[in-house]
C-alpha cells in the first residue's frame, strides 16, 4: 500500500462498512441520527452489541489509521516493539515536527536539528522502514498540516498521538488525540476502546466578514464553554454559516476544541471539503465521497430541532463576530478586541507587544498566510514596519513552496519578519528566544492554540494572547496589544495616519500548490530483516521493561508525595521545550516528573517534603527515593488535573518511579485514559471537598482494592500525622477490560500476554 496518502481503495472499503453499520444504527436506535454518531458508530467493530449510551458506557472502534508526532512516537514505537509483531495491522505514519527549534531561520534551523537530534531521526526513520511506517522527515511539515493535506477524508477515523489531532474534523473526519498506548492497541490490530461521547451542538449562523476569521469562532466558543467545558464530548458544528468556512478554516476550529477539552470536532461534508479534496490531488475520493454523502452530514430532522439531539446547544453568529484575543496563561480567556484596551489596563498586562508570531499547526494554511500577506503588503506599500519581532512558521514543505511561488515570503522578509521551518517550534516550547531567560514580564501574541505559562520561551512572566493570524499581524505592525484595526490607526515613518484594509486572502492557490519534494519516505520493501538497534549507553533512547502489576504490592502505607494546587496540566506534569530530546529515554525524562506543578502547602513548584526523612526536596528526587526504599506514592490534584497535550509521559513517568494512584477533583479526558494505559489507578474524589481533608505527612490505606470492581466506588483510608484518621470514597471510571490492565500491569502487558 502507498503509505503517502489514502488510497482510494482503502476510502471505498471504509464507505462500505460505514454504510452496513449506519443501516444497522438506524434499525437500532429508530430515531434521526447526528453526524458524529454516523461517523462513530460507523466504525464500532461490533454495532449490533456496542452500547449507545452517552456519557456512561464504553464501546470498541476501529480506526483507519494512526499518526504520530516525531516526540510521542518514540515511546510508542519502543512499546510496539515490545509487542514484537512483524508490522502495524492499519496504516501507520511519523512526523518529524516536534524536535525542530526554532531560533535563526528554518535553513539553519533544520541543520542544527538534523544533527543535534540524528539518533532520534535515525531510530524513527528505520522503525518506520522495519514495521512498514510512512516516515515524513525533519521539515516536511507539522503532523496535522500534512494530514489534512494527504490522508484525512469525509467519513475516516483516525487516532493519532498528539491532541491536536482533531484538525482533520475540518475534512470531516473523526479524529482523536490519544497517548502511545492507545496507539499501540490500534496498530497491533486490537479494537480502541472509547466511552461513547456526549454530544454539543454548535449552529453557525450568518457569515464572517473583515477582520473576523474562523480562529475567532474557537476562540468565542472557548471562552463560552472554558478549558473543560467540552471534556467528554464531540462538538458538531451545523448550520447555514458552516458552509461559509473553508476546509482550512474548518480545520483551525476543530484543531483548537483540543482547548476546552473535546473528545473531538467535526464539520459535516459540504462542496468546500470537495474543493480542498480536488485542490490536493485527491479527486479520485471525491467521486466516493459525493456517492455516500447523505451518511456524512446530520440528519435533517437533528439540524431542524437540535435541542432533541444534542446534550447542549450553542449558536453563533458570524455576521456578529468580532476579532478576539485570548489570553493570558489559558485559552479560554476571551476578549473581544474593542474589550481589550481596558481589560488590559484593568489587569496590568503589558500591552507593549515584543513579538507576533503566526503559524502552528492551528493556522498554516495557504489561506492564513495569503491574509497574513495582504496586511504585509499594505504596510510595505504604506511604508509602515513592524514595531515588533515577527515570525511565520509555515505548516508544510508543500504550503511553504507555494507561497514561496506566489512571492509572499518575499513580502514578509521586507517587512523584516523571520520565516521559521515547517515545524512545531515556538508553540510547543522549542523556541530559543533571546533573553526569556531573564524571566522579564512582557506581552507577545501569536496564532497558535495554547498559552500556559511558560509554554512558548520558558518564562513565567510572558503573557500570551491568541488570535488570528491576520490580527496578529496587524498587531506585530502596531506593537500595541491594544490595537484594534477596525477603529485605530497607525503612523507612518511619514507621520501618517494610515488605517489598515481588512485583511483579502485565498482559500487555496489559484495557481493550484506546488512542491518538488514533500519529504516523505516510504517503508522498506522487506523491513523483517532489518533490525531497529538502540545504543544501551544513549541517553536519548531507552528501551522499555514491562511494568510490574500494582495488585502485587502492598496498597498500605502509600505516601504523599505530592498535592498539587489549582491548574495542573501536563506541562506541568511532565515539561516539553528542552526536555523533548529525552522523550525517548523513560529514565531520564523522569528528571521532570511534576516538576511544575504547585505544592498546595508551601506554594512552591518542585519543592516537596520527603516523608522518609523530613527534608524538602525536588519531586523526581523524592519519588526516586521512596522507589529505592519499595515506598508506593499517591499524587493529590485539583480540578481538570492533566489538561492540555496528549503527553504519554505525564502518565509514565510517575508509574515509572513508583506512584501507585493519582486522585484529583476530575481528569481531563485523555490523562484519565493514559493513567488506566499504564496500569495506575486514576480516581475522583466522590465528594470533591474531601481534596481539603489531605494534609502534607499523610499516609493512605487502599482497603477494598482487592475488591476492584466496574462501578464501584474504592475506599480509601487518609492516616494523618496526629493519630487521627478520614476514611474516603474515590470513584473511578474503569470498566472490566481496564481493570484487566491495572491486574496485568499495563494494558501493553496485557496485549503482549494475548499474542504469545
Amino acid at each position: 500500500m502507498d503509505l503517502s496518502v489514502t488510497p482510494a481503495s482503502l476510502v471505498s472499503s471504509v464507505y462500505e462498512n460505514l454504510t452496513e453499520n449506519i443501516k444497522k444504527l438506524r434499525e437500532r436506535k429508530n430515531a434521526p441520527l447526528t453526524l458524529a454518531e454516523k461517523l462513530l458508530f460507523g466504525h464500532a467493530t461490533d454495532i449490533n452489541s456496542v452500547s449507545l449510551n452517552k456519557g456512561e458506557d464504553y464501546g470498541d472502534f476501529a480506526p483507519d489509521r494512526v499518526a504520530m508526532q516525531d516526540a510521542t512516537a518514540q515511546m510508542a514505537l519502543l512499546q510496539f516493539m515490545q509487542a514484537d509483531l512483524p508490522e502495524t495491522a492499519v496504516p501507520t505514519t511519523v512526523h518529524c515536527d516536534h524536535l525542530i527549534q526554532a531560533y535563526e531561520g528554518a535553513a539553519s534551523d533544520l541543520q542544527v536539528a538534523n544533527k543535534t537530534h540524528k539518533e532520534v531521526f535515525d531510530f524513527l526513520r528505520t522503525a518506520s522502514e522495519k514495521y512498514e511506517i510512512g516516515f515524513w522527515g525533519p521539515g516536511a511539515g507539522i503532523i496535522h498540516q500534512v494530514v489534512l493535506e494527504q490522508y484525512a477524508f469525509p467519513g475516516g477515523m483516525m487516532i493519532g498521538t498528539d491532541s491536536h489531532t482533531p484538525n482533520a474534523g475540518g475534512l470531516s473526519m473523526i479524529a482523536i488525540g490519544v497517548g502511545g498506548a492507545d496507539a499501540v492497541d490500534v496498530m497491533a490490530g486490537m479494537p480502541w476502546e472509547l466511552k461513547f461521547p456526549k454530544l454539543i451542538g454548535v449552529k453557525l449562523t450568518g457569515e464572517l466578514s473583515g477582520w473576523t476569521s474562523a480562529k475567532d469562532v474557537i476562540l468565542k466558543l472557548a471562552g463560552i464553554l472554558t478549558v473543560k467545558g467540552g471534556t467528554g464530548s464531540i462538538i458538531e458544528y451545523f448550520g447555514e454559516g458552516t458552509k461559509t468556512l473553508s476546509c482550512t478554516g474548518k480545520g483551525t476550529i476543530c484543531n483548537m476544541g483540543a482547548e476546552i477539552g473535546a473528545t473531538t470536532s467535526i464539520f459535516g461534508y459540504d462542496e468546500k471539503m470537495e474543493e480542498y479534496l480536488k485542490a490536493t490531488g485527491r479527486e479520485e475520493i471525491v467521486g466516493y465521497t459525493n456517492n455516500i454523502a447523505e451518511h456524512l452530514v446530520s440528519d435533517k430532522a437533528v439540524t431542524d430541532n437540535p435541542k432533541d439531539f444534542y446534550d447542549q446547544v450553542i449558536e453563533i453568529n458570524l455576521s456578529d463576530l468580532e476579532p478576539h484575543l485570548n489570553g493570558p496563561f489559558t485559552p479560554d480567556r476571551a476578549t473581544p478586541i474593542s474589550k481589550m484596551r481596558d481589560e488590559a489596563k484593568k489587569n496590568d498586562w503589558p500591552t507593549d507587544v515584543k513579538v507576533g508570531l503566526i503559524g502552528s499547526c492551528t493556522n498554516s494554511s495557504y489561506e492564513d498566510i495569503s491574509r497574513s500577506v495582504s496586511i504585509a503588503k499594505q504596510a510595505n506599500k504604506l511604508g509602515l514596519s513592524t514595531n515588533a519581532e515577527f515570525t511565520i512558521t509555515p505548516g508544510s514543505e508543500q504550503v511553504r513552496q507555494t507561497i514561496e511561488r506566489d512571492g509572499f515570503i518575499e513580502e514578509f522578509n521586507a517587512l523584516g519578519a523571520k520565516v521559521f521551518a515547517n515545524a512545531c517550534g515556538p508553540c510547543i516550547g522549542q523556541w530559543s528566544r533571546d533573553g526569556a531567560e531573564k524571566e522579564d514580564k512582557n506581552t507577545i501574541v501569536h496564532s497558535f492554540n495554547r498559552n500556559f505559562a511558560k509554554r512558548a520561551d520558558g518564562n513565567p512572566n510572558t503573557h500570551a494572547f491568541v488570535g488570528s493570524p491576520e490580527l496578529v499581524t496587524a498587531i506585530a505592525i502596531s506593537g500595541d496589544l491594544t490595537f484594534n484595526p477596525l477603529a485605530d490607526y497607525i503612523t507612518n515613518k511619514n507621520g501618517e495616519k494610515i488605517f489598515l484594509d481588512p485583511p483579502r486572502g485565498f482559500e487555496l492557490p489559484g495557481d493550484g500548490f506546488t512542491v518538488d519534494n514533500l519529504g516523505y519516505l516510504p517503508p522498506a520493501d522487506n523491513g523483517k530483516s532489518l533490525e531497529v538497534k538502540i545504543d544501551p549507553e544513549s541517553e536519548r533512547l531507552q528501551l522499555l521493561k514491562p511494568f510490574s502489576p500494582l495488585k502485587e504490592m502492598n496498597f498500605h502505607n502509600v505516601s504523599l508525595l505530592i498535592k498539587t494546587k489549582g491548574k495542573c496540566t501536563t506541562d506541568h506534569i511532565s515539561m516539553a521545550g528542552p526536555w523533548l530530546k529525552y522523550r525517548g529515554h523513560l529514565d531520564n525524562i523522569s528528571n521532570n516528573m511534576l516538576t511544575g506543578a504547585v505544592n498546595f502547602f508551601n506554594g512552591k513548584v518542585n519543592s516537596v517534603k520527603n516523608q522518609l526523612n523530613g527534608k524538602y526536596d525536588a519531586v523526581p528526587n523524592v519519588q526516586r527515593d521512596y522507589k529505592f526504599n519499595n515506598v508506593l506514592s499517591i499524587v493529590i490534584g485539583d480540578e481538570n488535573y492533566g489538561e492540555g497535550s496528549s503527553r504519554e509521559h505525564a502518565a509514565m513517568e510517575p508509574r515509572f518511579l513508583g506512584v501507585m494512584a493519582v486522585l484529583v477533583r476530575s481528569f481531563a479526558r485523555i490523562h484519565e485514559t493514559n493513567l488506566k494505559k499504564q496500569g495506575m489507578l486514576a480516581l475522583t474524589f466522590k465528594n470533591k471537598s474531601d481534596y481539603d481533608l489531605i494534609q502534607e505527612d499523610d499516609v493512605f490505606d487502599f482497603i477494598d482494592l482487592d475488591q476492584f470492581e466496574e462501578g464501584k466506588p474504592l475506599t480509601i483510608a487518609i492516616k494523618h500525622n496526629d493519630k487521627t484518621s478520614d476514611q474516603i470514597l474515590c470513584n473511578h471510571t474503569y470498566n472490566q477490560s481496564q481493570i484487566e490492565w491495572f491486574n496485568a500491569g499495563s494494558a501493553l502487558n496485557l496485549i503482549r500476554s494475548q499474542e504469545s
